[in-house]
């Protein structure tokens, strides 16, 4: 049982689609639609003004794309979890937002059920790919990253950036200046990869980067 209602943030430019997963959203228990935004620069504008637990972030908008809104929001909100929202045929695209930092994708035809899975597994730090998925997807994902695992974790350009840089013996001050961060940022990133590996020390963190081949130097 949540603890706590998970607070949500739709962007999507259909609004008629986002009124319909409003409504969706209202129906399960422990979710909370917090803000809704149009494009790309609406969610950043929004996401500003709130706090949202979880990101559901349409890969196709004008102004801004997902994927570049992706890229931005996780740049200003470490720790931000967007779940990419896609159609048939937007593969390639998916795995753009894998990479900008999204942690999950929904088709939108995506039901009830696997919604409110994909929102609490994310919620929880948990990656979580649609079960529509086709095999032409399966694939790609396979080949983003290798390894069989019940949930895969997936990390973004700029924290594998920090990754590379923790194993050379870096420190955030000396992260942050070589990537032009804040050190809060740097250190927001590094909570968040220690999440995603599930370890507690810069020990663990170097194992498992050089385990899965994040780091081969």
């Amino acid at each position: 049982m949540l603890t706590q209602k998970i607070k949500v943030l739709i962007a999507d430019d259909h609004i008629i689609f986002r009124r319909g997963l409003k409504m969706l959203l209202a129906s399960i228990d422990g979710i909370e639609l917090v803000g809704e935004a149009e494009n790309g620069l609406d969610l950043l504008a929004v996401a500003a003004r709130y706090t949202p637990d979880v990101y559901l972030v349409d890969i196709s908008m004008p102004v801004m794309d997902g994927v570049m809104a992706t890229k931005e929001l996780c740049k200003r909100h470490p720790g931000a979890k967007v779940i990419a929202l896609s159609v048939f045929g937007q593969e390639s695209h998916i795995m753009e937002m894998l990479d900008a930092g999204a942690i999950g994708y929904l088709m939108k035809n995506a039901d009830k059920a696997d919604i409110e899975q994909a929102v609490e597994s994310v919620f929880n730090n948990r990656s979580y790919f649609c079960t529509e998925s086709n095999k032409q997807v399966k694939d790609l994902i396979d080949k983003f990253q290798s390894g069989s695992k019940a949930h895969l974790v997936v990390f973004s350009e700029r924290e594998k950036d920090i990754i590379t840089l923790i194993c050379k013996g870096y420190i955030s001050k000396e992260i942050a200046s070589t990537l032009y961060l804040s050190q809060r940022t740097v250190e927001g990133h590094r909570t968040r990869v220690m999440q995603k590996m599930g370890v507690k020390s810069m020990a663990g963190l170097v194992t498992y980067a050089c385990e899965k081949g994040l780091y081969g130097e």
